[in-house]
């Protein structure tokens, strides 16, 4: 439960109003606990009456270290740090980083590789989407939505552990394609899974999209126009709620994505319930992208040949000293990536995540770096929350989607 607890003056001085200084407005703290059960987040509040006045995130209490922690492996092993930083993305991070180490080293991944890891991202945008709308649908005294949709999130869980032996921390994707073929239940699993989602969307749909309640909490709250969206570095459903289509997976494709037929969704209202909207239609989206994955997914090797940089398959460690001794290496001493600095980037369920990275030669990257789309997302929440109630606040935050973990890394 969320604790508002009281903040001395002298630790915001510079950042509040006159009124605060005069004691016309109060100060307040909401948080280090969970506001709107999306991570450890502070919340400096300075309120008139129940009016929020201003709104200064406070962020850092759970940092990591990730990034720095990652430059001190090898690219191979560095991977699994990725899986920790956006808990509710965790295939969309080893993507992005493996694309980034692609592109450093120029290392190709087959045709079946690249619809299998498109697959798993749109699964992994689904589940994503239905934690938060089952949280945000929690966050306004609606509990019925969030059982409902953990239900279907279990579906997706089962899948990742089908490929990868995990349910969330996955690691799957890797340098060069996948980490093994998807076993012979795949297929049946998935179509199964987008057999059944659609109608449990309209039942999403049918509990809340035309809920006199649930509108009332979300119309009209937290607007933010186009414009403003672009000039504060939004990006995912918050900035395509405000009416900008942009989306990666479209303006910059990556692995295939070209290929695939479907629409961007966008709204021009730019408030929560404009969020909503766009994060259902999203899903339905995603299903498009997966069935048409699924229909001509190509047969052939799953992984890149390129000894120099993948392991060998592992039938033919036990046939092959050359493979053996490439396998050694590799996860004993790593590669050596040349030097030069990439940035790759992919749409993740909350938006642009990019990854810089450098290399100097040697078998650990000389830096990683993240843009992150929470990051970037939570520092317009002063601007949303300005002028609304503080219960009005929850839903806010809710609707701009952040995780702790993609932040404070």
């Amino acid at each position: 439960m969320t604790q508002i607890q009281e903040v001395s003056l002298d630790e915001i001085r510079h950042l509040v109003s006159e009124r605060a200084l005069t004691g016309d407005t109060m100060l307040l703290n909401m948080g280090p606990q969970h506001p709107s059960t999306h991570g450890v987040l502070r919340l400096l509040l300075e309120l008139d009456g129940e009016t929020v006045v201003n709104c200064i995130p406070d962020i850092g209490f759970l940092h990591t270290g990730i990034e720095k922690n990652m430059e001190s492996k090898t690219y191979q092993k560095a991977e699994v740090m990725t899986d920790r930083m956006d808990y509710m993305n965790t295939v969309g991070n080893n993507f992005t980083y493996c694309l980034a180490v692609e592109k450093l080293v120029g290392l190709d991944v087959p045709a079946r590789a690249q619809a299998i890891r498109v697959i798993l991202a749109e699964l992994t945008r689904i589940q994503s989407h239905l934690v938060w709308l089952g949280t945000a649908a929690l966050d306004v005294a609606a509990m019925s939505v969030f059982l409902y949709c953990f239900r279907e999130r279990e579906q997706i869980l089962d899948i990742m552990e089908l490929v990868s032996g995990q349910r969330m921390m996955t690691t799957y994707i890797r340098p060069g394609g996948v980490w093994r073929d998807v076993p012979v239940e795949f297929e049946a699993a998935v179509r199964d899974f987008i057999k059944i989602i659609p109608k449990r969307i309209d039942e999403y749909e049918a509990m809340l999209t035309k809920n006199p309640l649930f509108l009332d909490r979300c119309l009209g709250i937290g607007v933010i126009s186009g414009e403003e969206a672009i000039n504060w570095g939004l990006t995912g459903a918050t900035l395509r709620a405000s009416g900008p289509d942009y989306d990666l997976r479209k303006y910059a494709p990556y692995s295939g994505y070209e290929q695939y037929d479907f629409e961007v969704p966008t709204h021009t209202d730019g408030d929560v319930y404009a969020r909503y909207l766009i994060r259902i239609e999203e899903m339905r989206q995603s299903i498009r992208i997966i069935e048409q994955a699924m229909a001509k997914i190509p047969l052939g090797p799953v992984r890149s040949n390129n000894y120099k940089f993948v392991p060998p398959p592992r039938s033919e460690i036990g046939t092959s000293m050359e493979a053996l001794i490439h396998h050694f290496k590799l996860w004993t001493e790593g590669f050596s990536a040349p030097k030069g600095s990439v940035y790759a980037a992919t749409e993740s369920p909350r938006g642009e995540l990019g990854c810089f990275l450098e290399g100097d030669g040697g078998p650990k990257p000389y830096r990683v770096h993240f843009r992150a789309p929470s990051f970037d997302n939570l520092q317009v929440l002063p601007r949303l929350s300005k002028g609304h109630f503080v219960a009005d606040l929850v839903a806010i935050i809710g609707s701009i989607d952040i995780v702790l973990g993609d932040i404070d890394r």
